[in-house]
């Protein structure tokens, strides 16, 4: 089969490898639809980052690898079938992998597990025909739910998650920093987390545009407007109760910090190379908190149930699909610093 792999920064190739084959505990899932993470795009440009140069820990496997973890598809094989994973059956995939028997596994975080790592960067992932899959990370697919949509779960996930880990509720206020793939999925997780306004500072225009469509009730220009001020102003004169920043930068996330209520929450959700020289003030006098967010937990099967109930739309989202041998155009052009894209997912198929 034909796979798009990852062998070193800057070097992608459409190589020819052999199927996965069926394991214990696994199942190898034809590939449907995989979208673009900002993480392929980081590891393409200057990796490796979370790629490891030699043997990961947990899998064993060391590059050359297959990129591609925001994967639908339909499961083929499996040595134990049961009701609900069996052949056939449509399913979105929770890339998390972990070992099951560390302290934070055992609490139920897989998602920081001491060993763990992600298909796609730690294995072989879904820019491929088809893909092996432990059988834990696999979730059914309502079935008035595309396969398109199911493939955009993982990322509206990481969303979800990070409006739970900024304790977002009925009624909040929230600011989110940054309309990129990340702060979008964080905008449509607080509206569905029961957030009654939602306002986001982002400086491209086209991706403000974005943001009005998937439920923001007011985007501002933080190069031609004081965000921190207008958002005071609108959520009478207290400041916003949760902060969620999607950037990973440092000036967005001091701002987030500072426009933050008294006993307001932040979240950082993006993930950057960024050091933060804070005042420890801005939190402790205020009693502000603020807390990272790492992908998901348990979410993906959530964000499925609230895509096939219509409380939440990923369409916004969704700039094209390409096929795979597109995959090394499309990693140019999105690595471009005028790209207009937010989420393209790339197929097996010939479309």
């Amino acid at each position: 089969m034909r796979a798009l792999r990852w062998h070193g920064v800057g070097d992608l190739r459409l190589d020819d490898v052999p199927d996965p084959a069926v394991a214990a505990s696994t199942a190898v899932v034809q590939v449907a639809y995989c979208g673009i993470c900002g993480t392929d795009l980081h590891e393409y440009v200057r990796g490796p980052d979370m790629i490891r140069n030699g043997p990961h820990p947990l899998t064993g496997m060391a590059p050359p690898i297959t990129l591609g973890h925001e994967i639908s598809g339909r499961i083929v094989a499996l040595e134990q079938p049961t009701a609900d994973l069996r052949p056939g059956v449509r399913v979105a995939i929770d890339p998390c992998l972990r070992c099951g028997e560390c302290y934070w596994c055992r609490r139920g975080d897989y998602h920081i597990c001491a060993k763990g790592g992600s298909i796609g960067l730690a294995s072989n992932g879904g820019f491929a025909s088809s893909v092996a899959v432990p059988l834990e990370c696999l979730h059914p697919v309502p079935e008035n739910v595309s396969d398109e949509y199911a493939a955009m779960a993982e990322p509206l996930a990481v969303g979800l998650h990070a409006a739970k880990r900024a304790r977002v509720g009925p009624g909040d206020s929230v600011l989110i920093l940054g309309a990129g793939p990340i702060g979008l999925a964080a905008l449509i997780g607080a509206r569905a987390s029961g957030a009654a306004t939602v306002f986001v500072s982002e400086p491209n225009p086209e991706r403000r545009m974005v943001a009005e469509q998937s439920g923001a009730t007011e985007v501002f220009d933080p190069g031609a407007a004081d965000v921190r001020r207008e958002v005071f102003l609108r959520t009478a004169r207290r400041g916003p109760d949760a902060v969620i920043d999607g950037t990973g930068r440092a000036d967005p996330i001091l701002l987030g910090i500072r426009a933050l209520r008294r006993g307001g929450r932040m979240a950082v959700a993006g993930i950057a190379d960024t050091d933060v020289s804070l005042d420890m003030r801005q939190l402790v006098l205020y009693e502000r908190t603020l807390s990272g967010s790492l992908g998901y937990n348990f979410d993906i099967p959530r964000v499925l149930d609230l895509i096939a109930a219509r409380r939440l739309d990923p369409a916004p989202l969704l700039t094209d699909v390409r096929p795979l041998s597109d995959g090394q155009v499309t990693f140019d052009e999105l690595t471009s610093p005028d790209t207009r894209h937010l989420k393209i997912l790339l197929t097996p198929k010939e479309t």
